[in-house]
């Protein structure tokens, strides 16, 4: 018998995309012994699609990743090319972060920092095959294509869209996974013999066209923000105000979508070659122009790849039309009429687990020490799937050590509503973050990420005492800061009236608390300085948090009333062993619902679909007499 390599490590990593990434980083630096396996060592936190980071709700899970002490914030503050602040013109609960991106420059310092980081080993290898138990209950390690055997105590699965990928474009099928590079043909089996269900998902991405080749004196440009604001919140502001890289915004036209419509029968998606379900809320633009034909046009955005590269993405352009239609209908598009394409646009499908098998941490139900996040999950983009990693790389590495897992719940943080619905709700399409998708949204604003999550960061051991001391610091500042406003009165005299009338706003006639003013619409803190003679000296993310805490201080004890309710439900913890079929006058939708999902609280099982608010009073009434 030929020998084969052997080798034990506490955590192996299968994948190193953006989930991948996070998540061993996490278990090493918590002291495990981890390998991180990737198909190429130059996909380590490759964008194959989008070369952005955040952006509406994403910007969010960016924020929370940083706080518990996360690497994707600070790795695209120092390799960003334009950064934006969105939906300024609302409310700070949607306020979105996004910042176009160096694809490379990104990958690379992403690479440097893995490589140097304690207790982690990368290695270039398809794995094939996970390994459990004799009992089959529990991971022992993984097998590669070469018959390498990995021991390992956990096993996290972050195998993105590589599973079984194929690419396509009009009839071009190409089994491959993103961007060229091989797929990974060997795992699915091994997670179906294990008793994994799986599913198969698509996405697709634009074309890339050489920027030398576009006018953009036909298109509108669009700037950066000209204060830079960081993703993390221990970049330095002024470290990274620089000039920035324009992208610019065209329109696709009526003879576009005539160009689409003529040779829809030529999409893989439309001739029923692909089988994969796509994202709804990020579809082709051969969907955008079928299901929204009332529209004679859509917005497309040019945006650059990197300072070293002329390739430019077309944003709201993805496809899975034949190559010759991609040129045709791209030559209709104002400023592109002779852009020549570097890299066609194509559609991937790929394998990916059916996520309601997996409990709140991300462990898997039936197999012990076996974790999985990002898109392998049923989730699509870049920062659910560094979000997933993270709580994947934390989780198994509190297995391994012995330690309860941490859970991160819907009134916590976006990483916890994305996991909620994950692993509780039906998911027939790629799952994507929304600010919508948060019914505590006021409460889990990307600027007060920290204040929420590195605590959890600090306790787990992902961030450090300075940190931490320094966040506690800027706690105290804003709790004084905020009860200060509410004691200094305000008189009715001439010089506040005048600064008031000339901010636009009525002038008083009795004295009144400077959170009285704050909470005006058409004022703020900043803008009150003058009439605060004893105003301390605070930084700028001390005196936004303290603006929104005053202005919106009725919206935000009225949301804290509602995750107090949701506390109760979610502390009402279920039986692991219950027996639905012994819950009499349960439905039986619900109680085939729950007998699958297995809910840990009434409040998860609330979210389920096919269980209704009846069945939820019956299920308590039932528990009261269990307890009994």
């Amino acid at each position: 018998m030929k020998q084969k390599l052997e080798e034990s490590y506490d955590i192996v990593v299968v994948g190193a995309g953006h989930a991948g990434c996070e998540a061993a980083l996490a278990s090493a630096r918590l002291g495990l012994s981890t390998i991180l396996f990737t198909i190429s060592m130059d996909s380590v936190a490759m964008m194959p699609c989008n070369p952005s980071i955040g952006g509406s709700s994403k910007g969010h899970l960016v924020r929370e990743v940083d706080a518990l002490g996360g690497e994707m914030g600070k790795v695209i503050d120092c390799t960003f090319l334009q950064s934006k602040m969105l939906n300024r013109s609302k409310g700070p609960a949607v306020h979105s972060l996004r910042a176009q991106a160096d694809k490379l420059m990104y990958s690379i310092e992403m690479r440097k920092r893995l490589q140097y980081t304690k207790n982690l080993t990368l290695r270039q290898a398809e794995v094939a095959e996970v390994v459990a138990s004799s009992d089959g209950k529990a991971v022992s390690g993984v097998k590669t294509v070469s018959g390498a055997f990995y021991h390992a105590k956990a096993v996290i699965l972050c195998t993105g869209t590589y599973l079984n990928a194929r690419c396509l474009y009009g009839d071009v099928i190409e089994q491959t996974g993103p961007n060229g590079l091989k797929a990974a043909t060997h795992l699915t089996n091994s997670l179906l013999q294990l008793g994994i269900r799986m599913q198969r998902f698509k996405t697709g991405t634009p074309a890339r066209v050489d920027r030398r080749s576009l006018d953009f004196d036909k298109m509108v440009e669009q700037f950066g923000d000209e204060v830079i604001t960081p993703f993390s919140f221990s970049t330095d502001p002024a470290s990274i105000q620089k000039e920035q890289v324009s992208c610019y915004l065209t329109y696709t036209n009526e003879k576009t979508h005539e160009i689409i419509r003529a040779h829809l029968d030529e999409s893989p998606m439309y001739g029923g070659v692909i089988e994969g379900t796509g994202p709804r809320y990020c579809p082709s633009i051969e969907d955008k122009v079928v299901k929204f034909s009332d529209k004679d046009q859509h917005q497309l955005f040019i945006e650059p790849e990197g300072v070293h590269t002329n390739e430019m993405y077309i944003a709201g352009m993805s496809s899975s039309m034949p190559e010759f239609v991609q040129h045709e209908m791209i030559h209709t598009v104002p400023g592109m009429e002779h852009a020549e394409i570097v890299r066609n646009a194509y559609a991937i499908e790929y394998d990916c687990i059916e996520p309601d098998q997996l409990l709140p941490t991300l462990e898997c139900k039936a197999i012990r020490g076996l974790f999985s996040g990002g898109q392998f999950n049923g989730s699509s983009g870049y920062e659910e799937a560094a979000a997933q990693g993270i709580v994947c790389g934390i989780n198994a590495a509190r297995f391994v050590l012995g330690l309860e897992p941490i859970t991160i719940d819907r009134s916590q943080g976006y990483i916890g509503v994305l996991i909620d619905d994950l692993v509780t709700k039906e998911n027939h399409e790629p799952y994507r973050m929304m600010t919508s998708r948060a019914e505590y949204r006021l409460l889990l604003r990307q600027d007060n990420a920290d204040l929420r999550l590195t605590p959890l960061g600090h306790e787990v051991g992902l961030v450090d005492d300075n940190q931490f001391e320094a966040l506690v610091e800027k706690k105290d500042q804003i709790e004084s800061e905020v009860m200060r406003l509410g004691r200094v009165v305000v008189g009715a005299n001439q010089k506040v009236n005048s600064l008031l009338e000339e901010l636009g706003s009525a002038p008083l006639d009795t004295g009144v608390t400077l959170s009285d003013l704050v909470k005006r619409p058409e004022l703020n803190y900043d803008l009150l300085s003058a009439l605060d003679r004893d105003r301390p000296d605070l930084t700028d993310d001390v005196r936004e948090q303290v603006n929104i805490q005053v202005k919106y201080a009725g919206y935000i004890d009225r949301q804290k009333k509602q995750v107090e309710r949701f506390k109760k439900l979610e502390n009402k913890l279920i039986p692991e062993d219950i027996d639905y079929g012994k819950v009499s006058s349960l439905r039986l939708e619900a109680r085939q619902k729950l007998a699958n999902l297995r809910p840990q609280n009434i409040g998860q099982a609330s979210r389920i679909s096919g269980v209704s608010p009846a069945d939820i009073s019956v299920l308590l009434v039932y528990l009261e007499g269990y307890r009994r």
